[in-house]
């Protein structure tokens, strides 16, 4: 059996008194290789095809194209960046993600994912619409084929934000489609769905539909609720249109 590593003891002294502190040295990650070998190493950043890791008291690069997956906690500082987010506080979210999706895109893990499209979903609330668009196409480009999905219900927010609800609509009828006909699907692909149907239903709201924008809020609600930001939004948007315009699922 592998023995856990040494913690670390620190001596912290006040006035005659010493106390002693343990750290438990971080648990080196995990790569996966795409033959299915695995590989122990701390990893420091991704830069540009290779994933730069520390072996011993060396740093190597392993091509992004030999992972198939990384394990590896996510940094601290997502998780108050996604708490900033999911209260509008887009100032506070903005530096954190920013700096974990350029450091580490094209990583596969799921936090590294939610990072880069987070990015462009910042930018989007700021109204920041260029720099939205090359977000998500960044994402596209870091990953390419699975990223396509995110891409598009982004790409969807910025022509929903310009008022190009048509522009919008081609993106987001394709997604409904496939939605509506695979609802058992992983946790990753479903939060992107609960983003689309909740961005569906603004626009169809947008464009006078009111029935059908209740019932793509409440898709969101009921169906595809691991978006917590687009949850609780499409929870309110139906309770309004209920309550203003009396409005039912039909």
């Amino acid at each position: 059996m592998k023995k856990p590593p040494l913690p670390i003891t620190f001596l912290l002294l006040f006035g005659t008194s010493i106390f002693l502190v343990q750290h438990p040295v971080r648990a080196q990650d995990k790569i996966i290789k795409v033959d299915g070998t695995t590989q122990d190493a701390k990893i420091l950043s991704v830069s540009g095809a290779s994933v730069q890791v520390q072996v011993g008291t060396g740093m190597i690069g392993v091509p992004l194209a030999s992972i198939s997956q990384v394990i590896m906690a996510p940094p601290a500082d997502l998780a108050t960046a996604v708490a900033a987010y999911e209260a509008k506080d887009y100032a506070r979210a903005l530096p954190p993600v920013k700096s974990i999706a350029e450091k580490y895109r094209g990583l596969p893990t799921d936090w590294a994912k939610q990072a880069a499209s987070l990015l462009g979903d910042i930018y989007v609330a700021q109204n920041d619409l260029p720099k939205a668009e090359a977000a998500y196409q960044d994402f596209l480009r870091a990953y390419p084929g699975k990223g396509s999905l995110q891409t598009d219900v982004g790409l969807a927010r910025v022509a929903f934000s310009k008022k190009d609800y048509a522009a919008a609509r081609q993106k987001l009828d394709p997604i409904k489609t496939q939605a509506m006909a695979f609802k058992s699907v992983s946790p990753e692909v479903a939060a992107v769905y609960s983003k689309a149907f909740y961005l569906l239903g603004q626009v169809e709201e947008a464009q006078g539909d009111l029935p059908a924008s209740l019932q793509d809020y409440l898709r969101t609600v009921t169906w595809f609720y691991n978006d917590r930001s687009s949850v609780a939004a499409a929870q309110e948007r139906a309770d309004s249109l209920r309550k203003e315009h009396n409005i039912a699922v039909p």
